[in-house]
């Protein structure tokens, strides 16, 4: 990222790699129940369902659904998939975030000023990679989430393991890659928007002299990062959820999702969590890009003091 002085040493791409999947799982800890409540909210008026004790449960707003899981379901239903979602954010964050910098590096041809077609093009390269390699924990994270365990109901997973093996064996290999398009496409949109308007954002209140590079910036340049995502993504983010979340065969492709909520719940179904997404991105990135900044400080430090020790 920008904002480093030119006496500091910059962070390895390892440092990066591993400040940014070890920064996005806490984010993802403290962040999890707005997730799930946003899951909830985005999968509500489907026609079909994966209990059918959830077709009873009415949910409204963020803090009402996450009051009614939590009376239902218990506590523990706001943390539904979070192993998975753990496990998604370590390999995910970790190759979005943490190579994006050296992507920008690469398009720039290694240039000091990185224009905004070289950012573009290195949050699309990043958010596809990442994709490649954590859709599979992606699709059992939304499938728990998705999930009511209401009166002692038969869940539909056990375990994390276990929707592992249930959906390759019932839906075959393709199906723990199920909605990758709508992803890819997702998090070419999230990645672009959330890591280019952070970059763009903090790179001008650094050239302004309006702040150091701090905290404070860093506050500042991620809230302004997750809500323009928000805005931005809802709209694939509520398709890709719903269709991650499918039954086998319910919609040909992530057009036809995208299709029959148009026609069956009208253009306000795009939107639908948009208040717990604003919620959960927006602390979500400030809760990750505060921590992932002063992790890699502290990782090259205790680099620095490893290799010279005196």
């Amino acid at each position: 990222m920008v904002g480093f002085k030119p006496v500091d040493v910059p962070p390895t791409a390892a440092v990066k790699f591993i400040g940014a999947g070890t920064a996005a799982c806490i984010a993802d800890l403290v962040t999890f129940p707005l997730d799930t409540a946003k899951v909830r909210l985005q999968i509500q008026g489907e026609n079909q369902s994966l209990t059918s004790n959830m077709k009873s449960v009415k949910y409204n707003g963020v803090f009402g659904t996450i009051t009614t899981m939590v009376k239902t379901e218990g506590p523990r239903s706001l943390y539904n998939g979070l192993v998975a979602g753990l496990q998604r954010q370590m390999s995910f964050a970790s190759v979005r975030i943490g190579l994006y910098d050296s992507v920008k590096q690469f398009y720039t041809k290694g240039a000091e000023h990185a224009g905004i077609g070289s950012r573009l093009l290195a949050g699309c390269t990043t958010g596809a990679m990442a994709v490649a390699f954590a859709q599979p924990t992606d699709v059992v994270k939304v499938r728990f989430q998705a999930q009511a365990n209401i009166n002692g109901g038969n869940r539909r997973y056990q375990g994390t393991v276990h929707a592992y093996k249930t959906i390759a064996k019932e839906e075959g290999v393709r199906g723990l890659w199920r909605g990758t398009t709508p992803n890819i496409t997702r998090n070419a949109i999230v990645n672009c928007t959330e890591l280019v308007t952070y970059d763009l954002i903090k790179d001008a209140i650094l050239r302004s002299n309006l702040m150091t590079d701090n905290l404070p910036c860093h506050f500042t340049s991620a809230f302004g990062a997750g809500f323009c995502t928000t805005v931005i993504a809802s709209p694939v983010d509520v398709v890709k959820t719903r269709y991650m979340n499918s039954a086998h065969g319910q919609y040909t492709s992530a057009l036809n999702c995208a299709l029959t909520m148009l026609t069956k719940e009208g253009p306000t179904a795009f939107y639908k969590g948009f208040m717990p997404s604003f919620l959960r991105l927006g602390s979500w990135n400030v809760v990750m890009f505060v921590t992932y900044e002063q992790l890699k400080r502290a990782l090259m430090m205790a680099r620095c003091s490893w290799e010279s020790p005196l």
